[in-house]
């Protein structure tokens, strides 16, 4: 799979600039070098129980916002949200520091029309089937597409999400969100339980509960991307090489079922067969109850036979 084809593809939009790189390598890269200092740093002192909460609060808030809000509501419109879930998803998901929901949702929807063929922003099968070329792909579709030079032309793929007035105010407060999203945690840290300021269990928590939360995400999402279409059981029929990878299931709020939702991609449910623990469904369904969301596009157990491979299980 050419690099150079699927340059001159008709998807692309504008081209990215030396701005745009340079901030992409910020929230990209720091985050990332925050994960492995974070060895180095437990090794030496550890991480104290109000780190973990608060990073814990923040990566489900932040995690959902995008496997909900992005991903199942925006992207593939596996429901119908009142107005004040949908802009609450929408922050929550800003706050995972991806991108705004507008070129979130456009890159994925690009992705889905020519999933591991040419066009696809990030397959991990763009430079080929050897070794050489698979190690490529694997690093291009966990990271290095993140520096592509191309934008997906979201006039193209996301015009509804371009007429929706909340999504362009969200998009529009990005970096106000994603300042929160690394202060947030420093101040919950340095205000807990101390009675007075904590410099010390402030920037502890802006280093756990901030970059060390937001480089496990990222890297949590854009595992999606690349290992789910490298490996992983195949029990529907797909066009691409999506695959279930079974042990990012619970950090992925059920998105690692990529599977099902490449054979089914509106279905507000991914983890369809037993054992298949998906919690952003099981918080749809919560919303459903209480009337925030409707609509909801539930697995149909014939469209699912349909979709079985020869000799799944049932």
């Amino acid at each position: 799979m050419a690099q150079e084809a699927m340059a001159q593809d008709a998807p692309f939009g504008e081209r990215m600039g030396t701005s745009d790189r340079i901030i992409v390598g910020i929230f990209v890269g720091v985050p990332f070098l925050a994960v492995i200092a974070s060895v180095v740093v437990l090794w030496g002192w550890g991480v104290t129980w109000h780190d973990l909460v608060i990073g814990a609060v923040m990566y489900l808030v932040a995690g959902h916002g995008i496997t909900i809000g992005y991903h199942r509501l925006f992207t593939h419109k596996a429901f119908k949200a009142s107005r004040p879930l949908k802009i609450t998803l929408a922050v929550a998901g800003s706050l995972a520091v991806e991108g705004d929901p507008i070129t979130w949702c456009a890159d994925h929807r690009r992705h889905h029309q020519f999933a591991d063929k040419a066009g696809d922003p990030h397959s991990p099968w763009r430079f080929g089937t050897s070794v050489w070329a698979l190690t490529k792909g694997m690093v291009w579709a966990h990271i290095g597409w993140t520096f592509n030079n191309e934008k997906t032309n979201k006039e193209k793929y996301v015009p509804d999400l371009l007429a929706d007035r909340d999504l362009l105010r969200v998009t529009a407060w990005q970096p106000v969100l994603v300042l929160f999203s690394f202060a947030a945690p420093a101040v919950a840290g340095g205000l807990w339980g101390q009675g007075t300021w904590d410099s010390g269990a402030a920037w502890s928590a802006f280093f756990w509960a901030g970059l060390v939360r937001i480089g496990l995400l990222h890297h949590v999402t854009w595992s999606i991307n690349s290992i789910c279409h490298m490996t992983g059981e195949r029990p529907f029929k797909v066009r691409d090489r999506s695959g279930n990878v079974w042990w990012l299931a619970l950090l992925s709020g059920g998105e690692s079922w990529h599977n099902l939702h490449h054979a089914d991609p509106t279905s507000a449910r991914h983890g369809v067969l037993r054992g298949q623990l998906d919690t952003s469904a099981r918080m749809i369904r919560l919303f459903e109850l209480a009337s925030w969301a409707r609509d909801v596009h539930w697995p149909d157990e014939r469209r699912l036979a349909a979709k079985r491979s020869a000799g799944s299980p049932v």
